[in-house]
């Protein structure tokens, strides 16, 4: 029982920070929170072979409340482009049905791969971001941004971080302020996060070594833990995230992706 209790007490924590870097990076906080799954879940005894899996469908569900409360609070703060979500209603969930309909096939290994890989991306553009990395001054075209946002939803529902990471990448090369792509993240990851939890849901829908209280690959009990903190803290990392200058707040995005790549990064090449 002290062990669950301090299982537990991990969760929590991991909600707040989650909440406060959904609010502040518009990244829906599953870029903490597969990592903290990915270590707690071996401790209550899951399937070492549904841990990967079971970590991304869980996150994925607790971005959902976490991401529309992250949203109202940047859209309050008069940011986000509504314009391009509109766009994205139906490019965006496709993408990640599509995923989901492959990802139960997929290794636990390759999920971390991904997911490796495409931060290092965009760590380095937040790091050292130069004029001359910017495509355009204006985003492209709706059949152009049709096909970045099927992208997004196709490879975010493999990495289980809401697509904001991949987002901030897309606005800000095409001369849209960090704030601004921030704050349409957080309403991005609404769009990832409902039909891709239902994805792993089904996916992992009779698998016999599921855990108690699971749907699917969805942890329920895990999301209960985690919800009600990571909703707590989101609004003041929107907050805060408006109250910084551009550079400062890339640099600190950048900075953050950094510590991620390195924790997952190790789960690579450690096994």
């Amino acid at each position: 029982m002290a062990d669950f209790f301090l299982l537990a007490s991990g969760l929590a924590v991991a909600g707040l920070v989650s909440g406060l870097l959904a609010g502040l990076f518009g990244i829906g906080g599953g870029a903490i929170l597969v990592p903290m799954l990915i270590f707690t879940f071996p401790l209550l005894g899951i399937d070492p072979s549904l841990v990967a899996h079971m970590a991304v469908g869980t996150s994925l569900a607790i971005i959902i409340p976490t991401a529309i409360r992250s949203y109202k609070a940047h859209r309050n703060a008069g940011a986000g482009n509504e314009t391009l979500l509109r766009r994205w209603v139906l490019w965006v969930p496709f993408g990640v049905v599509t995923a989901s309909l492959i990802v139960g096939y997929v290794s636990g290994d390759v999920l971390r791969v991904v997911f490796v890989g495409i931060a290092l991306i965009i760590a380095i553009k937040m790091l050292f971001n130069r004029d001359s990395w910017t495509l355009a001054e204006d985003l492209p075209s709706q059949p152009v941004t049709n096909g970045v946002g099927f992208g997004i939803g196709f490879l975010s529902t493999f990495m289980g971080i809401g697509g904001g990471n991949l987002n901030n990448l897309f606005m800000t090369s095409f001369g849209q302020s960090i704030h601004q792509a921030v704050a349409t993240s957080a309403g991005l990851g609404v769009l990832i996060a409902i039909p891709a939890t239902f994805g792993y849901i089904y996916a992992g829908w009779g698998v016999e070594t599921l855990p108690q209280w699971s749907l699917g690959y969805v942890n329920l009990l895990a999301a209960a833990l985690v919800i009600p903190f990571s909703m707590l803290s989101a609004p003041l990392g929107a907050r805060f995230a408006h109250k910084l200058s551009k550079r400062k707040l890339e640099i600190m995005f950048g900075l953050f992706l950094l510590v991620v790549i390195a924790r997952m990064g190790a789960d690579v090449v450690l096994g």
